[in-house]
């Protein structure tokens, strides 16, 4: 079931989105009207996604929601970062290894840890099938970098996704407030999982994407920016969609 929902939510994404449609168009040749019309809507796409206020259009929706928290926290408080992404390369620091999603997380996490004392920092994050390291060992070594303690840490190294990520927290926390520290557009999503698992989660947003740019300016940065809130309204579907269909189902005897 993972893999089937990340392989369903790849079509969705713009760029394979934009290479179906001209696929189809290619399809269905002998129908001029039917494959201009799919080729004149691969082009609008591609505009739009690839546009800054198209990308912003599709991001404050998700971003705006959360704001930057600087709330000073009390003794012994509890901050998790949700897992990203890393490349594994020995030769490089922990730090550099970390994707940029996953560093901007990671940097927004160490400073929530001084907004309170003797704090805990708790990383997750599985291998990904790709390392041979599992991602919150590779943050668990970031952070020491940044000058964490290493007995402040706790290791989640088996979620794969934030819904795995939101049982091991409730194992290890049960009802105790903590700060969630994930991508601003991911933070709608992670507060829908970690209340719907009786989590008192306190957001603590980071990885702003939204910027200010040329209306007529077209880029990749953009581009890749819509995929990231396309990827988070699918998420946010299919969370509600299983929800839905557990709540009708209703607890297992």
């Amino acid at each position: 079931m993972f893999w089937l929902k990340k392989i369903i939510s790849q079509l969705f994404m713009p760029i394979p989105m934009v290479l179906l449609l001209i696929a189809l168009a290619y399809l269905v040749m002998r129908n001029r009207r039917s494959s201009k019309a799919l080729l004149v809507i691969a082009a609008a796409l591609l505009i739009i996604l690839s546009s800054s206020w198209g990308s912003n259009w599709l991001l404050a929706p998700l971003e705006d929601q959360y704001s930057v928290n600087n709330q000073p926290m009390g003794k012994g408080c509890l901050v998790m970062v949700l897992g990203s992404g890393h490349d594994e390369n020995a030769n490089l620091p922990a730090v550099q290894q970390l994707s940029h999603t996953a560093l901007a997380r990671l940097t927004e996490g160490v400073r929530q840890l001084s907004l309170g004392k003797s704090c805990k920092l708790v990383v997750s994050g599985w291998s990904g099938g790709l390392s041979s390291r599992s991602h919150a060992d590779m943050m668990f070594d970031a952070a020491v970098e940044l000058g964490v303690s290493a007995q402040s840490i706790i290791k989640f190294p088996l979620p794969k996704d934030t819904i795995e990520e939101a049982q091991f927290m409730e194992w290890e926390v049960a009802d105790a407030p903590f700060r969630l520290v994930t991508s601003a557009s991911h933070m709608p999503r992670a507060m829908a999982i970690f209340s719907n698992a009786k989590l008192n989660a306190i957001a603590a947003p980071t990885d702003f994407a939204q910027r200010a740019s040329y209306w007529w300016r077209f880029d990749a940065q953009s581009l890749l920016n819509s995929q990231r809130a396309i990827h988070e309204y699918m998420g946010l579907l299919w969370f509600k969609l299983k929800h839905e269909k557990n709540e009708k189902e209703g607890p297992r005897s």
